[in-house]
């Protein structure tokens, strides 16, 4: 599934606002489970391919290595940020 006809520049805060929109849309109901909480996803802002795991990196690798000039986007399950300093990420109101 490509979402855009043709690869495009986009600014981080345009691949940032299709990632949210993409992963509301689609996604949200698909992946907030018990055992996906917390972990890490990793979209393709352009394909809607996505990755999960633990490690935000080894699911950045292996969607990366599909889509090599993917426009990647990385949120953590259930919560509201991925890392923080000085302030740990909330978990959002997800119920099982």
């Amino acid at each position: 599934m490509r979402l855009t006809a043709t690869p495009q520049i986009l600014s981080t805060e345009e691949i940032a606002r299709r990632g949210e929109a993409i992963y509301a849309e689609h996604l949200r109901g698909i992946v907030e489970t018990q055992e996906n909480l917390g972990k890490i996803l990793v979209l393709d802002v352009e394909t809607g391919d996505y990755e999960i795991d633990a490690s935000g990196l080894a699911a950045n690798d292996r969607l990366q290595a599909r889509h090599p000039d993917g426009l990647l986007y990385g949120l953590r399950v259930g919560f509201d940020f991925v890392e923080g300093i000085g302030k740990s990420p909330v978990k959002l109101g997800v119920t099982f």
